[in-house]
């Protein structure tokens, strides 16, 4: 327990560069807190103490403002950043050395009592206010851009951006993930194909100008032939 204890708090050294002591991580960070108290509800909830499971992550979420299930599945080094706002549901799975940021969600999309909600890969990393809805799997290595909405399965080493997510980087086998997310360099696929098509609106600007320039010698030229044929009749 003490060995798990010393990792948690090790994984935010490595996730956090704020972090500046032990004593201010164990108790200055409401993401560890949330996932101490996370597995001591999940202990009760195996062993068929569903209400003290449930009453006591309703507890975490008053503590810590996040909310994640006793039924819910995590992995090893799970690393929540701020936190506030997040929610994790019921039949929930993720893997290890996974990263979220405040105001995610992994919510279900039916009534229907079987798995419901998101299966998270191994080096995941999951930006700010994203959801991902549905019994999809996000793929080892993917990376979720903040405010996305992801309704679909996402490929290994994938990165989804936008409102509903799309992949904006071709399928590609993850041989060493890195926990990294640059939110402010991540594409934009919808900024992306507004300039294709300014450019592409551009290029036929200047095709239009250079036929309307040969356009207007062929008329000048044909005047001007015109002409001296009136005159060599006259």
């Amino acid at each position: 327990m003490f060995e798990r204890i010393r990792e948690d708090i090790q994984i935010v050294f490595k996730r956090d560069p704020a972090a500046k002591s032990a004593i201010e991580v164990i108790f200055c960070y409401p993401g560890l807190h949330a996932l101490w108290l996370y597995r001591i509800a999940r202990f009760f909830w195996v062993h068929n103490l569903l209400f003290l499971g449930r009453f006591l992550s309703h507890i975490a979420r008053f503590l810590t403002g996040i909310e994640i299930h006793p039924g819910a599945k995590i992995g090893k080094r799970f690393f929540i950043d701020h936190g506030m706002g997040v929610v994790i549901g019921e039949t929930a799975e993720i893997g290890d050395d996974v990263l979220l940021y405040q105001g995610v969600t992994l919510g279900g999309t039916t009534l229907e009592k079987r798995k419901r909600h998101p299966s998270i890969g191994n080096y995941v990393v999951i930006g700010a206010g994203a959801t991902i809805l549905g019994p999809i799997e996000i793929g080892d290595g993917a990376k979720i851009g903040a405010g996305s909405v992801v309704v679909k399965p996402v490929p290994p080493g994938a990165t989804v951006v936008g409102i509903p997510g799309r992949i904006t980087n071709p399928q590609k086998p993850v041989i060493k993930p890195l926990i990294d997310l640059e939110h402010g360099k991540l594409p934009d696929p919808v900024a992306e194909a507004v300039n294709i098509l300014i450019n592409r609106i551009k290029g036929l600007e200047e095709r239009i100008e250079e036929l309307e320039g040969k356009l207007g010698k062929l008329r000048k030229l044909s005047e001007e032939k015109f002409s001296t044929y009136l005159i060599d009749k006259e």
